[in-house]
């Protein structure tokens, strides 16, 4: 597997899927192994996805300092990464929390980023607040399905602050457009597939800079893909579309039936939107 050294030494690891233009696509979780992007549902038919193992997790070395997992620091393997595949300015995707790095790292780099393309975007990097309200209208949408009850019981206690593990655990099917046996699965590799100390620093104090990277956006006039899922509570369509307003030239698209992970939902749908973005 192809590895490159972070600027503190620590060997990180990248996966290679097909051909044509190169596309760095970074995963969320936060600090998740990026197995669980797949070939984002066949989008390396058209473009040589480089996809890294942030820090930490999947293939990537363990680094020493544990304060180097917080979001703001690991722009710098993102640019050691750009820097090892030689290229000047790249295409870059960022998923869920991947899209909190996606964005600071415009936010130094700008002159090294072509197109963006930030996935059913985590919102925490710029300061939008995701009410109760929103996300249970959200939930809403899947009333008539037959694990709503125990999954709406389950969102309930997280928003009124009593949140454990088997609440989390209930309310996984609102994160897939279809709970099915793929859902599942993908949803029970997530476990193993976490660093979750690494995760508890991701978005630790000095994170983020909320005015410093809306400033940075502002002013980053390439063009910029925010695709929603219709059904995402963790990225619900309305405050994707606020995010969206937040760039000069920005497409916001709302993909039909679909949760967080919209190229396991309708695979055609979501390479054919992200495709005539890159292509």
């Amino acid at each position: 597997m192809p590895a490159f050294p972070a600027p503190d030494g620590t060997i990180l690891a990248y996966h290679v899927f097909g051909d044509g233009p190169s596309v760095v696509c970074l995963p969320g979780g936060p600090m998740q192994a990026s197995t669980y992007l797949g070939e984002l549902g066949g989008l390396s038919a058209h473009h040589r996805l480089i996809v890294p193992d942030l820090r930490g997790t999947g293939a990537s070395g363990m680094p020493d300092d544990q304060d180097s997992y917080r979001c703001d620091r690991l722009v710098a393997d993102v640019d050691a990464l750009r820097e090892h595949l030689g290229l000047d300015r790249m295409d870059l995707l960022g998923h869920s929390a991947g899209a909190n790095l996606a964005v600071r790292y415009v936010e130094r780099h700008p002159e090294h980023v072509r197109r963006l393309a930030l996935i059913t975007p985590s919102v925490l990097a710029v300061g939008i607040q995701i009410d109760a309200d929103l996300r249970r209208g959200t939930a809403s949408l899947r009333g008539g399905e037959p694990w709503y009850p125990a999954a709406r019981a389950a969102l309930e206690e997280i928003v009124a602050g009593r949140a454990t593990a088997d609440a989390w655990r209930s309310l996984a099917p609102f994160a897939y457009g279809r709970w099915d046996e793929t859902a599942r699965r993908h949803r029970a590799a997530e476990d193993e597939q976490r660093n979750d100390a690494a995760a508890a620093v991701f978005a630790a104090a000095g994170a983020f800079d909320p005015d410093a990277t809306r400033a940075a956006i502002a002013a980053f006039a390439r063009p910029v893909l925010l695709p929603a899922g219709e059904f995402d509570l963790n990225s619900p369509p309305r405050a994707v579309a606020e995010y969206a307003a937040l760039f000069p030239d920005a497409r916001f698209t709302v993909q039909s039936r679909a949760g967080h992970y919209p190229w396991l939902d309708d695979a055609g749908q979501f390479v054919g939107a992200v495709e005539e973005f890159l292509g």
